[in-house]
């Protein structure tokens, strides 16, 4: 039924392997915020910490993690790291999964989320 479909395309399993990891890193709450507040700029873990409300060693590995799946990078400056959301992607990913989440929450119609935008 679908080869006949002109336009169907299926993702190969590395994608959907990438894919799925990087939402499952995505499904902490903790990493959530923290990947929120690194896509309004650069950030140190300590104040990451308190933006997240969560202690610094916890954070430190929750950035290491993300850290590993790409989705976030680090920049050292002496004995501090300073981090940053990867790309442009992180943002979007982001961006839709907290739109959605409004839209669920208020019961509102589907339509596309601004860029950069969390609500509506």
């Amino acid at each position: 039924m679908h080869a006949s479909l002109p336009d169907f395309d299926m993702p190969n399993e590395e994608q959907v392997h990438l894919a799925a990891e990087s939402f499952r890193l995505l499904s902490d709450p903790t990493r959530i915020k923290i990947l929120w507040a690194l896509l309004q700029g650069e950030s140190s873990v300590a104040c990451l910490a308190e933006l997240a409300d969560a202690a610094p060693a916890a954070v430190s590995q929750h950035l290491a993690k993300l850290r590993l799946a790409g989705l976030v990078k680090g920049r050292r400056e002496g004995t501090f790291v300073y981090y940053t959301a990867a790309d442009e992607h992180v943002r979007r990913l982001l961006s839709q999964g907290l739109y959605h989440a409004d839209h669920i929450d208020r019961d509102l119609p589907s339509s596309p989320a601004p860029e950069g935008k969390a609500t509506a």
